[in-house]
């Protein structure tokens, strides 16, 4: 009986920090539950195996385990398990695979316009579950995981790990405490460089009815931090977006990077065959589904936008000017936040900021590696007050795991689920809607030309405060 309790207390540690509702408990000592959290990933691309799979097994097999895998496809399933490290049950059948294993939690990192499917049926199979952004593709799947929720006894939990990176809550506090006053506007450009926005055009998330265009795909962590650090509801998007750089916008264009014939012209060639990781989890396994992970990124099919600008107006009266660019020749981005008392500038890897000897290449493949611990140094922003002399705010930086934000919200979630976090950087259903609604609201506007109304796209009714 004491075992079922504690794991009951667990369970409902992981689903109140979906509802943002935590209270000031001692953390949960997992070992005496009697057995560890049962765990099943459905989706074995490069994010779920290792962000949610190998980094899992290798920082809290103490208190969870992995009692399933799930993919579609055979290949990548196989090499997911060897990877991972793990010992449990593969299965192609989503169905199956949970009603052999009867998991705590569902994690889900497929193919973003298929979340909703493993959403809503890990719901109703009486899981928990965590997936990972953007929530889902669409205003009707988003609809379809809210009422899930509100019918079913579970929650959901979406893994915004850019919360968690000390560097932008260092700016929640700055807002929550009033610093600049009342905020009335912000300015907010995000750069993709050739390296990696380029890549998103060769994946799968090139196509809008996969990926739902990089205005949900990429910028739901850009919308959702916007949500959290004004601490209020979208109300209103108007956008431009087109495609210019990418896809057919080009003259010529190859069957895949490996077999192009023309290499010696092509300044976005990418030689997959110098990465073991792509070669043995995509290439060796296209066979199995056909999905090609180094296509031309300029073939015909592709059907996003490679340049976006928008307007957003919040029910706090809020205005923000936003843009992403894909194709920059550089990382990183800048926000500067308007207030009633002053302003705030921060920004992240501005290359005429802060000499930086390594490449763009480089500084992607750091931000992406698990394993980096140290503070590499401490990264500035601007704090100006009207009448008075600025002020420089030094912030510790991280450069691994998204700047450190991995491994806080693994923290939280899977160590810490019933300790209380002064800034709510959990993240529900709604949390989740709301940023992709942003999104949405977007690439309707840029197709009929008009401003979108968030509560136009779902039952939500925007709010002047979020909580």
């Amino acid at each position: 009986m004491e075992n079922k309790q504690t794991r009951r207390k667990f369970l409902t540690a992981v689903s109140m920090l979906a509802a943002g509702t935590m209270v000031e408990a001692s953390p949960l000592n997992f070992a005496f539950m009697g057995r560890k959290l049962k765990v099943v990933l459905v989706g074995t691309g490069i994010r779920g195996i290792t962000f949610w799979g190998k980094r899992l097994v290798d920082t809290y097999s103490d208190t969870l385990e992995f009692v399933g895998l799930c993919d579609v496809n055979p290949g990548r399933l196989a090499f997911a398990k060897d990877y991972m490290g793990v010992k449990c049950s593969t299965c192609s059948n989503f169905d199956q695979m949970v009603q052999q294993n009867q998991p705590d939690l569902v994690i889900v990192t497929t193919t973003d316009s298929t979340h909703h499917e493993y959403i809503i049926r890990g719901l109703e199979l009486g899981c928990d579950v965590l997936t990972e952004k953007p929530m889902t593709t669409d205003e009707d799947k988003c609809q379809q995981i809210i009422d899930a929720e509100r019918k079913y006894n579970n929650k959901v939990i979406v893994g915004f790990n850019y919360r968690w990176i000390p560097y932008n809550t260092k700016i929640k506090e700055l807002l929550r405490e009033e610093t600049i006053g009342k905020i009335t506007s912000v300015d907010f450009n995000w750069y993709l460089n050739t390296y990696h926005g380029a890549s998103y055009f060769r994946r799968w998330h090139g196509l809008r009815q996969t990926g739902g265009t990089l205005w949900v795909h990429k910028a739901t962590h850009h919308f959702d931090l916007l949500n959290w650090w004004l601490d209020s509801d979208p109300m209103e998007v108007f956008a431009y977006g087109d495609l210019e750089h990418y896809g057919s916008a080009n003259t010529f264009r190859g069957n895949n990077c490996r077999d192009c014939k023309h290499v010696d012209n092509c300044d976005f060639h990418w030689d997959i065959t110098q990465s073991k990781m792509d070669m043995n989890l995509y290439v060796k396994n296209e066979k199995h589904d056909g999905y090609v992970r180094d296509n031309c990124l300029y073939r015909e099919e592709i059907n996003i936008y490679d340049k976006m600008s928008s307007q957003i107006k919040y029910a706090n009266g809020t205005v923000v000017n936003y843009s992403l660019t894909t194709y920059s020749p550089f990382e990183g981005w800048r926000i500067a936040f308007n207030g009633t008392k002053g302003r705030i500038e921060a920004w992240h890897d501005i290359p005429y900021r802060k000499e930086n000897p390594l490449s763009q290449e480089e500084l992607h493949a750091l931000e992406m590696t698990q394993n980096l611990k140290e503070v590499e140094g401490y990264k500035p922003m601007i704090l100006h007050h009207l009448w008075k002399d600025h002020e420089t705010v030094q912030v510790p930086m991280e450069r691994g795991g998204h700047g450190g934000g991995d491994k806080r919200l693994h923290e939280k979630i899977f160590k810490l689920p019933n300790t209380q976090d002064p800034f709510d950087r959990a993240a529900g259903v709604r949390d989740g809607a709301m940023s992709i609604l942003i999104g949405i609201g977007a690439r309707k506007s840029i197709e009929s030309g008009r401003p979108i109304k968030i509560a136009e796209l779902t039952d939500l009714e925007p709010r002047e405060k979020r909580l």
